[in-house]
């Protein structure tokens, strides 16, 4: 069994991965109401990625014989200024869950529970993958600046991004 102040953590990570999911989804649609259908699904695909983020924590504080807690899900921000704006908002977002796995990981170590700690890893590595790349596209955007064709090349490219499900077939631990 699980301790229950690792439960109590663990359920607010779900409510943050959640939370993620539901700024992605307004990006997205923030995305898709200026005409930037690739970074539209770019930013779905994110939400996509961070409601399987979520379920896969919820499925293991089950796996755990624990009952997961529920938080209100706070409303997302949904206008922006540019899509500069909407990047720059991405990765001090990463910057911050980075932070609260960090304190997962450090509170699972501190209570000596190993399956949670080798749980919460996965998501340390997943952290530098989703940091890279928000900075990337910020760059990107940086380097474009007001030029509308090399936008809509981005646009093009971010279009290509499809969603795999990282725990499709694996385990919730």
């Amino acid at each position: 069994m699980i301790r229950q102040n690792l439960v109590e953590a663990l359920s607010r990570q779900v409510n943050a991965e959640l939370y993620s999911a539901y700024l992605y989804l307004a990006m997205s649609a923030w995305a898709d109401r200026q005409g930037l259908k690739g970074f539209a699904n770019w930013l779905h695909v994110q939400y996509q990625e961070e409601t399987a983020h979520g379920m896969h924590l919820y499925e293991f504080i089950l796996d755990r014989g624990a009952a997961p807690e529920f938080h209100p899900i706070d409303k997302p921000e949904t206008e922006w200024d540019s899509p500069l704006a909407v990047f720059e908002h991405v990765a001090r977002h990463e910057a911050h869950v980075t932070d609260l796995i960090n304190g997962l990981a450090t509170l699972a170590m501190k209570e000596n529970d190993h399956s949670m700690y080798m749980a919460v890893q996965w998501y340390v590595n997943e952290q530098v993958e989703e940091e890279a790349n928000a900075d990337q596209i910020v760059q990107k955007l940086k380097l474009i600046g007001d030029n509308g064709g090399l936008l809509l090349t981005l646009d093009a490219e971010m279009a290509a991004r499809v969603f795999v499900d990282p725990f499709a077939g694996a385990a919730a631990n």
